[in-house]
């Protein structure tokens, strides 16, 4: 269900929210809690430094969203939208730094 509502998301952000602030978003993945109630909505921003428009944006947008996806996947109850910016790929860069900056202590 993660992955069908992170691909339908991804298609309603970028097909039916007309809202600007969104334009540049990608939704990349999507958890829900155990009850359904809550979804973790992560997104890949182009320039982080307008994160907070974006998030304001998509929250102004969570419930036409949730009625799109209730009439899309034909359920009953769709969960919550919690939009958070993915820092997946900011950490996977400090990491990388931290290993080179090791390797650079060890050869000296």
């Amino acid at each position: 269900m993660n992955d069908l509502l992170r691909m339908e998301l991804s298609e309603l952000i970028r097909r039916k929210v007309k809202d600007p602030r969104v334009a540049s978003v990608s939704v990349t993945a999507v958890s829900t809690t155990p009850d359904f109630s809550l979804a973790h909505v992560k997104i890949g921003l182009l320039d982080e430094t307008k994160s907070a428009e974006v998030l304001k944006g998509l929250n102004h947008a969570a419930g036409f969203l949730r009625g799109e996806l209730t009439r899309r996947l034909q359920v009953k109850r769709v969960p919550e939208l919690v939009f958070e910016v993915d820092q997946t790929a900011k950490e996977e860069a400090r990491l990388e730094e931290l290993w080179e900056q090791l390797e650079r202590e060890e050869r000296s």
